[in-house]
């Protein structure tokens, strides 16, 4: 019903803001990592609305990207989680890191969200990782490699090299992401993309 808000920031507090659009102020909640990105209240803000109607409350909760609402949209889909749940999962982690702990089986990650217990992570992954397209998982773990080594990317050494690192102690997510972006040919070998993932770990 309501796309998106268009105004002036005019308040900011601990889990809502309130835009000013012609001298009415939307109260609007939104996750931590939102509130991050914010300007500085008086300066013009954009956010992507999600509507919510219930009994006893008509509520606006609000993301500056698209991809954020829509991944809020999903989450209050799984039996359990409804939009303060979601809420407190998108304000301990990023949408991209709940994709990766969704495709590695991460409950870990996923339950460190305030509310979040084991098996409702578990529900989670369940219920969220059949919508996630093969085009999702590959967007996520892409490397950077010429045109002419495409057809011999080495799917085996990226899973033997993640197997490593979860061996060494880092969850599943973990070692996706870092080994994201990383530059592999065919001649790469696991050890190297080990050694790579290991310094990029440290620095995460």
């Amino acid at each position: 019903m309501i796309a998106y808000i268009k105004g002036t920031l005019a308040y900011v507090s601990d889990d809502l803001v309130i835009v000013d659009v012609g001298g009415i102020g939307y109260e609007i909640r939104t996750p931590l990592t939102v509130m991050a990105q914010l300007p500085q209240v008086g300066v013009e803000v954009v956010l992507h609305t999600y509507y919510y109607v219930r009994e006893d409350a008509i509520l606006l909760y609000g993301f500056i990207a698209k991809d954020d609402l829509e991944v809020f949209k999903k989450l209050i889909k799984v039996s359990g989680i409804g939009p303060k749940g979601a809420l407190g999962i998108l304000s301990t982690i990023t949408p991209d890191e709940l994709r990766f702990a969704i495709i590695a089986d991460d409950v870990k990650t996923i339950s460190k969200a305030p509310g979040i217990g084991k098996k409702t992570a578990q529900k989670l992954i369940l219920e969220l990782k059949d919508k996630l397209k093969l085009k999702d998982f590959e967007d996520l773990v892409q490397t950077e490699v010429d045109e002419h080594d495409m057809a011999l990317l080495p799917v085996d050494q990226k899973g033997d090299a993640i197997a490593a690192l979860v061996a060494l102690g880092y969850s599943s997510s973990e070692a996706i992401k870092a080994i994201r972006g990383m530059k592999i040919t065919e001649t790469t070998s696991v050890e190297d993309i080990i050694k790579s993932a290991l310094k990029r770990l440290v620095r995460f």
